[in-house]
């Protein structure tokens, strides 16, 4: 066997191992079934309802804060059919909004619409957590790419949302966001 040869065929299965992780252990391995009896009932029409506050972190891919955010948000529903705003305000001064429709099935699967979204994304809500796959554009200022997003909200005793998000590019990850969120208190 030449050294290319040998070279090529240990870095395939270094990178099948690395895969074969990442699907089996890691962050992106979790299902829905997994939160089925753990915690709190976590369903998305009472618990991301009226206003919520978020403040979150975002994490590049070499594991340090590249931005911190605070979001003003407010859901509404109908029946099994959803909307929700999002205004974001970071700490370098920029803003975003977003507005998310969701529409929740019977079995709790999940559709999640957005105008920045590449299709639709899927999902379910099973026990206290709740799973969300979606492909998102940034943008063009942050250079238009699109990512493929994992997220996870998990319900905590106290009516409190933890949600951690994972961004990928060719399957690499690029940056990763955890933010918590809570019904708004009027001032």
């Amino acid at each position: 066997m030449t050294p290319i040869l040998a070279f090529v065929l240990g870095a395939l299965a270094t990178l099948g191992l690395v895969v074969l992780k990442s699907r089996t252990l890691g962050f992106q391995a979790q299902k829905a079934e997994d939160y089925a009896t753990a915690g709190p009932q976590f369903d998305l029409r009472k618990h991301l309802d009226g206003p919520i506050l978020c403040e979150g972190v975002v994490y590049g891919p070499m594991g340090r804060v590249t931005s911190r955010f605070v979001a003003d948000m407010e859901a509404r529903w109908d029946g099994n059919t959803g909307t929700m705003t999002e205004e974001f305000r970071y700490d370098s001064g920029a803003t975003q909004s977003r507005c998310w429709t969701f529409t929740l099935g019977n079995d709790g699967a999940i559709r999640a619409e957005a105008p920045d979204l590449v299709g639709p994304g899927h999902g379910m809500q099973k026990g206290s957590g709740v799973h969300l796959r979606y492909r998102i554009r940034l943008p063009e200022d942050s250079g238009g790419h699109v990512l493929d997003a994992t997220d996870w909200m998990y319900l905590m005793e106290n009516g409190a949302i933890m949600n951690r998000s994972q961004f990928r590019k060719f399957g690499i990850p690029v940056a990763e966001l955890v933010a918590t969120m809570r019904p708004k208190v009027a001032a």
